[in-house]
């Protein structure tokens, strides 16, 4: 058996071979790194236009029954059981030392909770589910659905000829919705920073649903180079890079996830895998920390590089790096000591053996675009 014949292929697989995608392995999945006009044009294109990703590697599951919600809350720090009807909420499954196993999507709708999981860590994901609350919950995977993803100002535009209610959305929001005949479920949402929507359909309708949205004047196809530049430059965490079993919530700078609800003297505090390490950096602090940084020189830097002070002394490491198209600068992701994780902060990154100056900044790298009505 030849190494191709090992990847998995998503619905879309032909899809992008006939558009002219260059494929790597991605997630145990064969997938379009970029496509001809290449990772730059693709990134410029979905920050001014709208760009269609194909993202049916992630997985996509159903928590059905009464007491799911409850349930989840016994393995993510986060309030789902306030969560709205046709409402979404960004989640984080911990072990006991309080590590990301990986991040997730929760959405609620009438009949279940949809969950959304990273590719690579998919199996282990749904194992993990079923092995803590498949006894309170069903656990239903749906392999048979494809993810399509449309980021970027003009999406909206585009979408809504197929469909104008969708246009009714806000960020984190979703529904049921009819697009051109095919039944979807969508949200308003995404890994851009941008203006966008993730749109769950059936294996037999993606290609239709693809070439439909690629028809639309303001859609090109876009690969995972640049749903990489564009997501570092949002500020977002990439799991198993800037995320992973040795960090922990706080140390990622993701507190934001962590409802009042759900901290020591909440409501429904702890209860989840790792609560005691976790409210004991909410309240004290954590050792070190995710921070951004960005370089006024041209030399990129990238995950893995080292972080010294001025003395030389190593203080951090660098898990996302790029030269930033839209900021025109290098950008990065890295956790430093918290002695230097101060907004302004200057650093120095290792790269080819030199001091590459690099300035602790806030994220995004760039304004967000999301729409909150």
């Amino acid at each position: 058996m030849s190494a191709d014949q090992t990847l998995l292929k998503t619905p879309l697989h032909a899809l992008h071979i006939e558009l002219g995608a260059k494929m790597v392995p991605f997630g145990g999945y064969d997938m379009p790194v970029q496509y001809p006009s290449g990772v730059m044009a693709e990134h410029k294109h979905t920050r001014a236009a709208a760009g269609l990703f194909d993202v049916s590697h992630m997985g996509q599951v159903r928590l059905i029954g009464e007491g799911a919600a409850a349930a989840l809350e016994t393995i993510v720090p986060v309030d789902v059981i306030d969560l709205g009807l046709f409402k979404q909420r960004y989640a984080l499954f911990t072990n006991e030392a309080g590590g990301i196993l990986d991040d997730l999507m929760i959405a609620r709708r009438p009949d279940d909770l949809f969950v959304v999981v990273n590719a690579g860590c998919k199996v282990q994901d749904i194992a993990h589910m079923q092995a803590k609350i498949g006894d309170k919950c069903q656990v239903l995977p749906l392999p048979e659905q494809a993810l399509l993803a449309l980021q970027g100002p003009q999406a909206v535009t585009a979408l809504s000829r197929l469909n104008p209610e969708v246009a009714k959305l806000t960020f984190m929001t979703g529904g049921f919705f009819n697009l051109d005949g095919i039944a979807t479920f969508l949200t308003r949402s995404g890994y851009t920073g941008e203006d966008g929507f993730e749109i769950s359909v059936h294996q037999d309708q993606a290609v239709d649903l693809a070439r439909k949205l690629l028809a639309q004047p303001e859609v090109k196809p876009i690969g995972l180079g640049a749903r990489d530049s564009l997501r570092l430059e949002a500020g977002l965490c990439l799991y198993g890079h800037d995320i992973n079993t040795e960090t922990t919530p706080v140390e990622a700078s993701l507190t934001w996830a962590i409802q009042k609800v759900r901290r020591a003297g909440g409501a429904r505090a702890g209860g989840y895998p790792g609560a005691a390490v976790v409210d004991e950096q909410l309240a004290n602090g954590a050792a070190r920390k995710r921070v951004g940084l960005v370089s006024s020189e041209r030399m990129p830097v990238r995950e893995g590089a080292k972080l010294v002070n001025a003395d030389g002394a190593e203080i951090g490491v660098v898990t996302s790096g790029t030269l930033g198209p839209t900021v025109g600068k290098p950008v990065a992701l890295a956790y430093l000591s918290k002695d230097y994780s101060a907004l302004g902060t200057e650093v120095f990154a290792i790269v080819r053996d030199k001091r590459t100056p690099m300035t602790v900044s806030s994220t995004p790298f760039t304004p967000n675009g999301y729409y909150r009505g």
